[in-house]
């Protein structure tokens, strides 16, 4: 049985750094994806899949919503660790609906929980901005990304608050606080 866990959060609420950070402690039963590397990692590849996926990429365009689900589960089947972190997925409700489709027709995957990373906008936006990255990491794209994450929140934390899955993390605070709070609640799960 695979135990899944998806981290949600704003950009910059910092959820990638916390999943790899306990992925990286718990080697040897938890193992981290985010949605965009597996995309990546299909690609090189060079299966069929990858083909696929690249021509969507290669044209700018968004890789197909059954194709993303398809991709994670996937990983989740092929994982030689028991426990998996998926952080930024969902992204919307589309998403979020597609996936639990997908599991309820997996009994050998198990949704754990969704832990939403909760960070102020303001947080978010200096954390953005102070990090700079790259040419997205500006104060109108961040505002569009914040929007993006946003806009579905609602009925995300909605539909999972009914399923009994949903836990907030305050991500407020510093990271070794915030990774010891997830990790200690993500292992009292397995």
């Amino acid at each position: 049985m695979k135990k899944l866990f998806l981290i949600i959060g704003a950009p910059g609420s910092g959820k990638t750094t916390d999943a790899e950070i306990i992925a990286k402690r718990n080697s040897d039963k938890i193992a981290h994806y985010s949605t965009g590397e597996l995309l990546r990692e299909e690609v090189k590849k060079g299966t069929p899949l990858g083909a696929t996926i690249a021509s969507f990429i290669d044209e700018g365009k968004l890789v197909p919503l059954e194709i993303v689900i398809d991709t994670i589960v996937t990983a989740i089947k092929n994982s030689d660790k028991d426990v998996i972190i998926i952080d930024g997925f969902p992204r919307s409700v589309e998403q979020m609906k597609a996936l639990d489709e997908i599991l309820s027709k997996n009994p050998d995957i198990k949704l754990e929980a969704v832990i939403e990373v909760v960070v102020s906008e303001e947080t978010a936006k200096e954390r953005v901005l102070g990090r700079a990255r790259g040419a997205d990491d500006n104060e109108k794209v961040f505002e569009n990304r914040m929007r993006v994450y946003l806009e579905p929140l609602p009925e995300i934390e909605s539909f999972y608050e009914k399923k009994g899955v949903l836990t907030k993390i305050d991500g407020e605070r510093s990271i070794e606080e915030i990774v010891e709070e997830m990790e200690k609640f993500i292992l009292s799960r397995v």
